[in-house]
């Protein structure tokens, strides 16, 4: 079968092949024909362009016909040698037509399958590119919210810092913010909304900022003196001093006090007490730093240095208005220094960990002014205060404030001045209180001689002041110091005094040199002002005897003789020596010491002795008519000298000065009130028995005078007193006017003591005094003894006319003298 296939195939190609039917055709048709066989059709265009070209188109076709026939034969004969075959295909084929239904029927049942599971398939894609696409977007959201996540975070944070008040890092934020996240999500819409609303977030950093730093200088200045109270403590504790002195209450005793800038009560088992901690961990200084650095950052430094130096300015000058009744206690003082100190312990703290914004020169520049005003403040009040005990406890807090401030670097020269000058208040105030101590003493003292009944009342007197007398010593009981209890008592004062004023000098940093001058002058003020005034205020008493004034006299002569042994106290207390050239408490001189007071007490005895001699003489019983004298002294001058001459045996502990003036002074008004009581107004006439009479009791005068009364008068002092008086009487007495008119103006005249007005004056009494005898000019004696009146008084109205006129002269003498003066000097430019 096979080889009959391959035989007919043989066949059928061979009667494929071309018969050559018309040898006539031309080569280059065959040419052509051959190339329309063989080549594709688009030899085909080659072909006919080749025919028309050569304009043989119509032999060419007629070739072309005969090819066809040629091969239309070539088809029929192998059609006719493969029909069987044929038929064999037609049989297989439709036999192949049933499977090929069959085939068809499977090829649908599996399309429709396939189309099913296609559509399963389809659904799928579409859902997985549905997925593709989400997973797509979810991968995009991803990476927008990857990039947009840091923004919205980094805001977020933003805002959290600002509402916990956080602005620096909140600022710090937002620069991270602006620059390094908003430029990755420029093209969203909230970028653009972010970027604009940054300006105004700075703002509002720098506004809260600045809240927060007012509420910081609010909270400091109302904090600042508990600040100054924890340094001047710890300063106290330091100096190894009481720290009750701040007055402070140590905090593990007491409810601690609120956060002043939170408001609550902050408590912790572990927290440590209020002295363990420094007076700049009190207060949190974070708003300022913060304050500072944001304003740093924002370019506006200048302007945060400037607004809080200015804040700070205006509450020191809050600070430094002291309380207005400051004086009266000491708690004003201590709220006045507690805000001060913790004012500049703020600002020193700022100094140093500032970063520049408090400078040296602006601290220096605020505390050269607060030093001013505290200075001026301290001294104003301090000078109202009258309570030696607050003065010291002022000098106390005073010292404690200025060792505080050189701790913290601040110059206190000016403070130790003013205290010096505290000081000298200080010890005025104490003579203040002495004067009281004083009076009390000399309102109970009786001014007597102290009489003790035993041994140990002596020794207590000895003990309270230093005296010391062997013949007293040796004397049995009772004894009796030549003093009264004035002296122990007033000498136990002054040294309490000496303490008291060695109390305010205590840590005063002064040497004891000046610590010594200063006790010994303000006891010596004390001493010669203090107490001096207080005795002239007792001899102003009108109860105050004679004997007690005496007794006064004698007393200070034993205070200023007990300035010695105060001296060595004085000495003994500072640690000084006495004799190192420095001011001494008797460097003035010891009859100095109670200059006043004794020129006072011996005016007293001069006036009182002066009164007590006027009384007796208010006793004088004058007949100044008398015809013939007693023959002896009237009885008035008699007891006059018995108690002049008992006086004077009392001023036996007097000094001699005082009891001569004292004698001198009752001799001089002995001298003058006789001589008054004869040329009195109230006398209009005196008879020469009179004169006579008056003649004797100043011989009585004057034989007490001569007697020396007081040792230490020269002789003939006490006479010359009387000499006024003596010459007249005696001129009277021997009527002696040719000797007096003529020895008048000289030198040794006997009689040069008696003025002519005086001498007028007694001799028209003597003349009334005739005029009343009614027969007295029937006596040729009489009538010349009239006569001789007559002339002498005519001569002595003369003499004391001269007299007069001389004295006016000279008296008119210098005023010309004063006038002349004025015109030379108005000539002597002229010359």
């Amino acid at each position: 079968m096979d080889h009959d296939k391959e035989r007919n195939w043989d066949m059928a190609h061979s009667a494929r092949r071309p018969t050559i039917f018309n040898l006539s055709l031309q080569p280059q048709f065959e040419h052509l024909l051959s190339e329309l066989e063989t080549n594709e059709v688009s030899g085909v265009s080659v072909v006919v362009r080749a025919i028309y070209d050569g304009d043989e188109h119509q032999k060419f076709m007629e070739c072309l016909d005969a090819r066809i026939k040629s091969h239309d034969k070539d088809i029929e004969r192998m059609c006719n040698f493969h029909y069987q075959g044929f038929i064999d295909s037609i049989r297989e084929l439709l036999q192949v037509r049933t499977q090929a239904q069959k085939l068809n029927t499977e090829v649908v049942r599996l399309d429709e399958e396939l189309q099913q599971s296609a559509n399963r398939v389809i659904s799928k894609g579409e859902e997985l590119v549905q997925a593709r696409r989400v997973e797509s977007n979810i991968a995009s959201a991803i990476d927008s919210l990857t990039i947009c996540l840091p923004v919205l975070s980094t805001y977020a944070k933003l805002q959290r810092q600002m509402q916990e008040k956080r602005y620096y890092p909140a600022l710090k934020t937002l620069e991270q913010l602006e620059h390094l996240y908003l430029p990755r999500v420029a093209n969203y819409q909230f970028a653009h909304q972010m970027r604009d609303s940054i300006p105004k977030l700075r703002e509002n950093i720098k506004d809260a900022s600045m809240s927060d730093l007012k509420d910081f200088l609010e909270n400091i200045r109302k904090f600042s003196p508990k600040i100054g109270e924890v340094a001047m403590r710890h300063t106290a504790e330091q100096m190894g001093g009481d720290p009750g002195t701040v007055g402070g209450i140590k905090k593990r005793n007491v409810v601690p006090p609120p956060n002043p800038f939170t408001g609550k009560i902050e408590t912790d088992e572990n927290e440590y007490d209020e002295e363990d901690l420094s007076a700049q961990d009190l207060i949190d200084f974070s708003p300022v730093y913060r304050c500072l650095h944001i304003f740093s950052v924002l370019g506006s430094r200048d302007t945060f240095e400037t607004y809080y130096r200015q804040q700070r300015k205006q509450q020191a000058r809050l600070v430094l208005q002291p309380p207005t009744n400051m004086h009266e206690s000491l708690e004003g003082y201590r709220t006045y220094i507690y805000g001060i100190v913790g004012f500049l312990v703020t600002e020193d703290h700022l100094l140093n960990t500032g970063n520049g914004l408090v400078s040296r020169s602006y601290l220096d520049e605020l505390w050269g002014m607060a030093l001013s005003k505290i200075v001026n403040a301290l001294r104003t009040h301090s000078a109202y205060c009258t309570d030696a005990t607050l003065m010291l406890k002022i000098k106390n807090l005073i010292m404690l404030f200025l060792t505080t401030l050189q701790n913290y670097g601040y110059p206190v020269n000016q403070l130790l001045e003013l205290l010096t000058e505290i000081r000298d208040h200080y010890n005025e105030v104490l003579m203040q209180r002495w004067v009281q101590v004083f009076r009390e003493i000399l309102d109970e003292e009786c001014f007597l001689p102290i009489e003790v009944e035993t041994q140990e009342e002596y020794d207590n007197v000895l003990s309270s002041f230093p005296f010391h007398d062997e013949s007293l010593e040796t004397a049995p009981c009772p004894k009796i110091f030549p003093f009264s209890s004035m002296v122990p008592k007033v000498y136990q004062q002054v040294k309490e005094f000496i303490y008291a004023c060695l109390k305010f000098s205590e840590d005063l940093n002064l040497s004891q040199g000046e610590v010594d001058d200063m006790i010994r002058k303000s006891t010596n003020l004390l001493l010669t002002r203090t107490f001096s005034g207080c005795l002239t205020s007792i001899f102003r008493k009108p109860s105050l005897a004679l004997l007690q004034v005496v007794q006064i006299i004698i007393d200070t002569g034993y205070l200023e003789n007990a300035t010695v042994f105060l001296e060595e106290f004085v000495s003994n207390i500072s640690g000084s020596n006495r004799t190192d050239g420095h001011l001494t408490l008797r460097s003035q001189g010891q009859s100095a010491m109670f200059r006043v007071a004794r020129d006072d007490a011996e005016r007293q005895i001069c006036d009182k002795l002066r009164g007590k001699v006027g009384e007796f003489l208010e006793l004088e019983n004058y007949d100044w008519l008398l015809v013939e004298p007693q023959g002896h002294a009237s009885s008035f001058v008699t007891d006059l000298i018995a108690f002049l001459q008992s006086t004077f045996l009392s001023f036996t502990n007097l000094p001699d000065e005082v009891a001569q003036q004292a004698c001198c002074t009752a001799c001089e008004h002995i001298a003058n009130s006789l001589m008054g009581l004869m040329l009195s107004d109230d006398v209009k006439q005196i008879s020469m028995g009179a004169l006579q009479q008056i003649n004797l009791d100043t011989i009585q005068c004057e034989q007490f005078a001569a007697s020396e009364p007081v040792p230490g008068l020269e002789e003939q002092v006490l006479l010359r007193y009387f000499a006024d008086l003596r010459q007249l009487l005696d001129l009277f007495m021997t009527w002696d006017w040719p000797t007096y008119f003529h020895d008048y103006g000289q030198e040794n005249s006997k009689y040069q003591h008696v003025n002519p007005s005086t001498a007028t004056i007694l001799v028209e009494k003597l003349r009334e005094a005739d005029k009343r005898t009614m027969f007295s000019v029937l006596k040729k004696s009489e009538r010349d003894k009239k006569k001789l009146l007559e002339t002498v008084l005519k001569q002595l109205r003369q003499l004391a006319q001269t007299q007069q006129q001389q004295q006016q002269s000279q008296t008119q003498l210098p005023q010309s003298s004063q006038l002349l003066q004025p015109q030379q000097q108005m000539q002597a430019p002229i010359q």
